[in-house]
């Protein structure tokens, strides 16, 4: 197990085995681990001390359905404190293939030349990239797979993360070579901007799959998880409808983000339902696809294809956190639209969370129009252009907020909310609150518990549970979504984990992963000067009633605060 080090500022890779006390940790994990033994948690995020680090979680590198995807991590920008963001495609997968455990950019470099890096498992080397220079990231990937092959995976940013932009991402290349998948939140975009690196290239055809040290344990293992993903009903609902069948399921709620978190409810959900997109779709023909996998071997295939009226592809995928945040919160009730709206977002390497809160905070300081896709699109230009209005909003909704002097900022630790109103979702609420990432509903989405979601007093120990559990499938590379079949085939966790590593993990290993990795980033806040003042909802959530139920945030402040509890226990 090796890490790979590059020096942006000498250009230089060393290759170094792995502390022992990293050897059991992956992607989130992984990164925690990183930041908390070499990164400074005072440092600026965009100076030299700052790492970025992408980890392969523990279960990468084989084509296990749903579990290849890549952490991407460092101090955020925007939080200003530990982030991991991940992905799907094929960077995590490649990077296995290197024989490399992790990538970790170092230093800064003194020029502001821009450079790709190319890796294969026999080099490393710097090239310049001043002819990319400002291109988006759709243009960018095309010239990157002419010239390096259609084989290579590609992980890349776009204008907002050469201008260090607090809400840009990572794209990562779909299997079809589309730059689709994005780490998209927290600003780490801006970290790989302030490294002066365009795009890492990833070229592992020369090398070879991770180790199974128990071949046939492995694949016993794999089988019953596949069976018991392809069993559950929710697989089918997934690769029909993707992860826009949850517009229905917040608007029922009364947790659907509208017109900048004012209301739970918006009358033009049909309009941009799941079922709605997947009529339309069908309808459509040509490039669209109602179902679609974003990497190698998935069989739950989530992501989607959305085409205009005539067939040609807008954008891949179109997901629920965008239609949210960037349809209904923008009072737009048009999924060609919200398509366009997130295209734009991508080809600029935005956050589509983040900048969709942050132009509905502008829209009630006036600077658009509620409902008005063009001067959504307008904005969203000042960007490109880099504008003063385009800086405020593609620095994310705390930025626009102050800026615009708005109250009403979805945000926790400077961190956009999701498209679950906390108000209706309390256990969700209580995630966003006091999870180290930030307001992130991967960080421990509630909304499937059966539950009462609205009462206060009953969602600290839901929202604790669905914590440790998403940072365990996060430090294993695992697909949320995978969920589905190692919840009804818990054993095979451990079981493919002994298998490929010939460990003796306990059966409740997963949790055990996600309390490791908790205790990590929290450790890391701590140092960054993260307090229990930081583990709160907005104010203004506390007293602004959300229709339809006029909910309030009312969980009491006892509540958040023992969340964590067993953090303190344990780390006696």
């Amino acid at each position: 197990m090796k890490v790979w080090r590059i020096n942006t500022r000498t250009q230089k890779l060393v290759i170094d085995d792995m502390p022992t006390s990293w050897e059991r940790l992956g992607g989130r994990g992984l990164i925690a681990r990183i930041l908390l033994d070499e990164v400074n948690p005072l440092c600026d995020p965009l100076g030299p001390e700052n790492k970025l680090i992408f980890a392969p979680g523990l279960l990468v590198g084989h084509r296990l359905s749903s579990c290849d995807r890549i952490s991407i991590g460092g101090k955020s920008p925007l939080t200003g404190g530990v982030k991991e963001a991940n992905a799907g495609g094929r960077t995590g997968l490649q990077i296995t293939h290197l024989g490399s455990s992790t990538i970790i950019l170092e230093d800064q470099p003194e020029d502001l030349g821009l450079n790709v890096i190319y890796l294969s498992p026999s080099e490393c080397k710097f090239e310049d990239a001043s002819h990319l220079a400002g291109k988006g990231v759709y243009e960018t990937s095309a010239l990157l797979v002419e010239e390096y092959g259609t084989n290579v995976a590609i992980a890349l940013i776009g204008p907002a993360g050469e201008m260090k932009l607090k809400a840009a991402g990572i794209q990562n290349l779909d299997q079809d070579r589309v730059p689709s998948r994005i780490a998209a939140r927290g600003g780490l975009g801006a970290v790989m901007g302030s490294k002066r690196i365009k795009a890492l290239v990833i070229d592992s055809s020369e090398g070879d799959p991770p180790t199974i040290l128990d071949l046939d344990g492995f694949r016993k293992a794999q089988k019953a998880y596949n069976k018991a993903l392809l069993d559950h009903p929710q697989t089918k609902v997934y690769a029909d409808y993707g992860t826009a069948a949850m517009a229905r399921m917040c608007h029922i709620f009364g947790a659907l983000p509208t017109r900048n978190f004012s209301d739970g409810n918006f009358e033009g959900l049909e309009e941009i339902s799941a079922e709605t997109m997947r009529d339309q779709l069908l309808e459509r023909g040509g490039e669209s696809n109602t179902t679609h996998a974003c990497m190698a071997g998935c069989a739950i295939r989530c992501s989607n294809v959305y085409a205009d009226g005539k067939g040609k592809g807008i954008v891949s995928p179109l997901e629920y956190e965008t239609i949210g945040l960037m349809g209904s919160n923008l009072e737009i009730n048009n999924l060609e639209d919200i398509a366009r709206l997130n295209w734009e977002a991508n080809d600029l390497g935005l956050d589509s969370i983040e900048l969709g809160a942050a132009l509905a905070v502008a829209a009630d300081g006036s600077k658009m129009e509620f409902g008005n896709t063009s001067q959504a699109l307008d904005l969203i230009n000042e960007i490109r252009a880099g504008s003063p209005d385009g800086m405020i909003i593609g620095n994310g909704v705390v930025s626009a907020g102050k800026a615009y002097q708005i109250e009403r900022v979805p945000a926790v630790k400077g961190q956009a909310m999701s498209a679950y109103d906390p108000r209706a979702i309390k256990g969700t609420g209580i995630t966003y609150a006091t999870s180290p990432q930030g307001a992130d509903h991967t960080s421990g989405l509630t909304i499937r518990a059966k539950i009462d979601h609205l009462n206060p007093n009953i969602q600290a120990d839901v929202s604790r549970k669905a914590q440790i559990n998403a940072a365990g499938y996060d430090t294993l590379g695992v697909c949320a979504f995978a969920g589905f079949g190692f919840g009804a085939t818990p054993e095979t966790i451990p079981a493919l984990l002994n298998a490929r590593y010939g460990w003796e993990v306990p059966g409740d290993i997963l949790q055990k992963l996600g309390r490791e990795t908790l205790i990590l980033e929290r450790k890391f806040n701590l140092g960054a000067g993260f307090g229990k003042d930081d583990d709160r909802i907005p104010e203004w959530m506390t007293r602004e009633k959300l229709p339809p139920h006029n909910a309030v945030f009312n969980v009491p402040d006892e509540d958040l605060d023992k969340v964590f509890d067993w953090v303190d226990k344990d780390d006696k």
